[in-house]
């Protein structure tokens, strides 16, 4: 593996008025992807949106129904409402018919580090799900043919990520992995290498990387008899580089669990390019997300935003700064990620590209938790944070950068660094 950051334009290629961008997956808000529409939008492309579905009372997978449809950010554009849902926590078995998820009722928060499961049910699950997702895509792709048009440029947009289980005793698991202090901790590998763990792994390869590789496979003959031409981008996370101390620093967040996963993700970019697929994963700078509470820390790097910025843009940097309680407060904030990214047991685990993704140590987390702590601490109000500022701007940089990059990728696999957010 070997770090490739994107420094600027390979080409000189754009997308144009009524070229089509395809969203394989379903748009959330303040997630990465809104960049990327916004952008589209800007270039007057074709959009055509689509949703992963929802689940009834039975957890029957279903479409949107009709008051869903009707609060769609955007309802003037093409929208298939065929359930794109990944995954198989939710599955039959075929020789039991138990999910993923009844088979781990049993186990208990006291005891769920020796909780065993059926991995041959999992294994059943899995391939059930697996081909309930083949069958969505293909009754899908014959929708989307509705909405293309000859000698178009398409841009497939995967918009696939995540994967925890809707299980209760793997949530709270998770939440003591990526929240848990003192005795509450607990550690990220031992929770990995348990049964749980095994089952959560599966569950992410499934949902963030296998579904790349079935988009890809499902549109060979799209790819091979499209008069236009056809590309690919998918989001991933693979650290990104910051500025520290006015030089660029590879970093991360740890523990990202779903990381391994992310790196099926570029192995599977990697494997297509090499077959001729216009396909590119980029690994993105971490932000603010609406499913990103479950990991505070992730937003620490966020902030050496700020200091390239006053010169950058004097008045987005204002503005920041204006949530903080007190102006000056701004030094306690470089002072505060400062110190964060000096200290020794941060540096090592969390700046060394080769050593990605990391698994958690107490220290570590007690560092980071604290960090994050401090640095909320000095704003007005929680839920006004620079780093919802500070998200919006990349998102809306790594949205431009995708969408022409992807016009024709020159490698499989790019990162997005902060120097690249801040032009």
């Amino acid at each position: 593996m070997s770090f490739k950051p994107y420094r600027g334009k390979t080409h000189n290629l754009e997308f144009n008025k009524g070229d089509i961008l395809v969203l394989f997956g379903e748009l959330f808000n303040r997630g990465y992807a809104n960049g990327l529409v916004e952008e589209a939008i800007q270039k007057e492309m074709k959009i055509v949106f689509s949703t992963v579905g929802r689940r009834d009372d039975k957890n029957i997978l279903r479409p949107l129904n009709q008051e869903e449809q009707e609060s769609r950010k955007y309802p003037d554009y093409p929208f298939i409402n065929l359930p794109l849902e990944a995954g198989f926590d939710l599955e039959p078995s075929s020789s039991k018919g138990l999910t993923p998820n009844d088979l781990c009722k049993e186990a208990s928060l006291k005891e769920w580090a020796n909780f065993k499961i059926d991995k041959d049910q999992i294994q059943e699950s899995l391939m059930q799900g697996r081909l309930r997702f083949v069958k969505q895509v293909r009754d899908y792709l014959k929708e989307l043919q509705k909405h293309i048009e000859p000698n178009k440029n398409i841009i497939f947009a995967h918009l696939m990520a995540g994967g925890v289980p809707r299980s209760k005793i793997i949530l709270s698991v998770m939440n003591r992995v990526f929240k848990g202090r003192g005795e509450r901790s607990i550690l990220s590998k031992d929770f990995w290498n348990s049964d749980l763990g095994y089952f959560t792994q599966l569950s992410f390869n499934e949902v963030t990387a296998e579904t790349f590789r079935t988009l890809l496979e499902e549109t060979t003959d799209l790819r091979n008899n499209h008069k236009g031409q056809i590309s690919y981008l998918a989001y991933g996370y693979h650290g990104t580089e910051i500025y520290f101390q006015d030089q660029l620093m590879w970093q991360s967040y740890a523990p990202y669990l779903q990381g391994y996963a992310k790196i099926k993700l570029e192995d599977y970019s990697k494997q297509f390019f090499n077959q001729n697929a216009k396909c590119c994963v980029y690994n993105c700078p971490e932000i603010l997300t609406a499913s990103s509470s479950i990991f505070p820390g992730v937003e620490i790097s966020l902030y050496s935003l700020l200091a390239p910025l006053e010169k950058k843009s004097p008045s987005l940097f204002k503005k920041a700064i204006s949530l903080l309680k007190d102006e000056n407060d701004f030094k306690k904030v470089q002072d505060t990620i400062s110190s964060y990214w000096s200290n020794t047991e941060i540096k090592n685990q969390l700046t060394y590209f080769e050593n990605w993704p990391q698994h958690s140590t107490h220290s570590q987390m007690e560092l980071m938790l604290k960090g994050s702590d401090d640095l909320i601490e000095l704003h007005k109000s929680d839920k006004e944070l620079i780093t919802m500022l500070l998200s919006e701007l990349v998102i809306k940089s790594c949205g431009k950068i995708m969408l022409h990059e992807s016009r024709l990728p020159s490698q499989p696999v790019f990162w997005i660094g902060h120097d690249q957010v801040l032009l």
